[in-house]
């Protein structure tokens, strides 16, 4: 009913961050190799949107979402407003959790990859 809500909010303070860390400059480089956080947030904050915005679509096309308050038909009724906190503390806490494990997996293959030697790189020709 509106699990979309909590990677939305992650998304929502990762674009914060993200905006922050580049107005600030706090970017460490310890080399010209590595891959800046900034654009790892970007990643972050790219997949959740996403995620959350095809899901959001999803309960639209269902009727569980409507463009008049209250918003989401759940909070009409306190029998579907406790469901819908619990599926929000269930589906949409584990759906943030695993995007974000995702894009820990996907930062240390991509710094894995960026300071691999040269000479283990293959080039085709």
């Amino acid at each position: 009913m509106a699990c979309f809500t909590v990677p939305a909010g992650e998304a929502v303070v990762t674009t914060i961050i993200k905006k922050r860390m580049e107005k600030q400059g706090t970017e460490k480089h310890e080399n010209n190799m590595a891959v800046p956080m900034t654009r790892k947030l970007k990643w972050l904050s790219n997949l959740l949107w996403g995620g959350s915005a095809l899901l959001a679509f999803e309960h639209v096309w269902h009727g569980e979402v409507q463009p008049f308050f209250p918003f989401l038909t759940a909070m009409s009724n306190p029998e579907d407003t406790q469901e819908m906190l619990h599926e929000i503390a269930t589906v949409g806490v584990s759906m943030a959790v695993l995007v974000t494990v995702i894009w820990i997996g996907m930062c240390v293959t991509a710094d894995m990859i960026v300071k691999r030697p040269v000479s283990t790189m293959k080039t085709t020709n």
